[in-house]
């Protein structure tokens, strides 16, 4: 094939916001020869139907410093990249109507505030005050992260590849990767469905084809698919803006603004596992449901349109990031049960440092391959 080259330092196998951040940061430190192969078009699949949200309220210190650092990131990110990713930092507000959630939430809150995140405590009275179209009969209390938010993942995902692609990486879209070539151990490179590409670390960040791909090279990881259905109102004034991301933990229900509507979905715990990426108009009836149970006004909105995005989940809600036991040069970092675009300039850091250091600063335990089945391993509470 024309211009087809058949050798480079890394391969990247996702042409996610994931894919790119990695890209972006190895190039950085000088890697002249990466190349990111993604099966279809850039930012087109989880990180294109990501709803976008980015916060540091989490329940898992090491998911609390990914956050940290890649909401640098975003905060800068149009000096750094010369993108307006339209990051709004307008808050998080998580609610809890059980008590166990909510004696969570607050177990939570210490863990964040000993790593300095900003978080407030609110009770249904200082909910009510602040966000007067929000129901709080049935809640026990809430907390507030006023420096969390959300941003535009497409474009963030275009300013990672447009400075990656100044550096020198090749980015080939429509090119699918068929398997992984390991001798002796050893990473060897990848075949293509457009020709094989000899390289001595590839890096999978394929999102929900994360768990296919590392079948490629043997590892079969507890990574599975799972269905988000998101749905947006048609213009809708009832509700003051800038609405925050309000997130209904005990029905996993969370909605935001969305100009100039609002965007809302909400997890079916009954769904099984697939690649499903079609509109349930049944489901949208129980959206509808929790969405007026929450904030009442929201019954005088209509839905404009819905879309499907699929969640990457492991069984402990944390991803694997790291290298693969067993196949040295062969890098993993998927299964982000939905906070995969909040944290991608981190992880894309921690590849880099991974693949040409050895090392990281950044604590990688609870992400480790080999966790699953231990006792004394928390995965993370703060999901929906």
């Amino acid at each position: 094939m024309k211009n087809w080259r058949k050798t480079a330092e890394v391969a990247i196998i996702g042409g996610g916001i994931m894919g790119v951040s990695a890209a972006y940061y190895l190039a950085r430190r000088g890697v002249s020869d990466v190349v990111v192969l993604e099966k279809d078009l850039l930012a087109q699949a989880s990180t294109g139907l990501s709803v976008g949200g980015i916060r540091q309220q989490f329940s898992n210190p090491a998911n609390i410093r990914l956050s940290q650092e890649s909401v640098r990131v975003y905060e800068r990110f149009e000096e750094e990249f010369g993108a307006d990713i339209k990051f709004r930092q307008v808050g998080y507000i998580f609610l809890a109507q059980k008590e166990d959630t909510w004696n969570d939430f607050l177990s939570s809150v210490e863990t964040q505030r000993q790593h300095d995140v900003p978080v407030e405590v609110l009770s249904p009275e200082d909910i009510k005050q602040r966000w007067p179209y929000l129901n709080v009969d049935d809640l026990k209390g809430g907390t507030f992260g006023p420096k969390d938010g959300y941003a535009d993942p497409y474009l963030a995902a275009m300013g990672f590849a447009t400075s990656a692609r100044k550096l020198g990486v090749r980015i080939e879209e429509k090119t699918e990767v068929t398997g992984i070539n390991i001798e002796g151990g050893r990473v060897q490179g990848v075949e293509t469905a457009k020709g094989s590409i000899s390289a001595p670390a590839v890096v999978n960040v394929a999102g929900p084809w994360g768990g296919e791909v590392a079948r490629m090279a043997g590892p079969d990881l507890p990574v599975k698919p799972y269905r988000r259905q998101v749905f947006m109102t048609k213009s809708f004034d009832a509700i003051p803006k800038p609405v925050p991301m309000v997130i209904d933990q005990d029905v996993t229900f969370y909605f935001r603004s969305e100009e100039p509507g609002i965007i809302m979905g909400m997890s079916n715990p009954d769904e099984p596992s697939s690649f499903n990426l079609n509109v349930d108009r049944d489901f949208l009836e129980k959206v509808i449901e929790a969405a007026i149970r929450r904030a009442p006004v929201l019954a005088k909105a209509e839905i404009l349109r819905g879309w499907g995005g699929l969640y990457t989940i492991t069984p402990d809600d944390n991803p694997i990031i790291g290298e693969a036991p067993g196949v040295k040069g062969l890098f993993s970092a998927i299964g982000f049960s939905g906070h995969g675009f909040q944290q991608a300039p981190a992880v894309g850091l921690i590849l880099s440092q991974l693949i040409l250091d050895g090392q990281t600063n950044f604590d990688l335990k609870p992400f480790s391959y080999d966790r699953f089945g231990k006792k004394e391993q928390e995965g993370e509470k703060r999901v929906v």
